[in-house]
């Protein structure tokens, strides 16, 4: 399988409002942390997620995340 490329090896930290976004998870993307159509010749489709609460929220930017699209600390064991 595929691994994706890593945006970056921190999340990002997104002050996001009500609504359905599209989370990159091939890396690829030049509008990190979302996508942006980068994976078009890749394995990887976008994570839809719906927000419904205002607020604050940790994207993940190593795209490894076993709880995608939000950080869960994997960029920490990355080599």
């Amino acid at each position: 399988m595929a691994k994706p490329h890593i945006a970056q090896r921190e999340p990002y930290e997104m002050k996001l409002e009500p609504g359905d976004y599209w989370w990159c998870r091939c890396g690829l993307s030049n509008k990190q942390p979302f996508c942006d159509g980068s994976h078009k010749d890749t394995n990887f489709n976008p994570v839809q997620v719906t927000i419904s609460r205002a607020g604050k929220y940790w994207l993940c930017g190593c795209k490894n995340t076993h709880k995608q699209p939000f950080c869960d600390g994997t960029h920490n064991s990355l080599d």
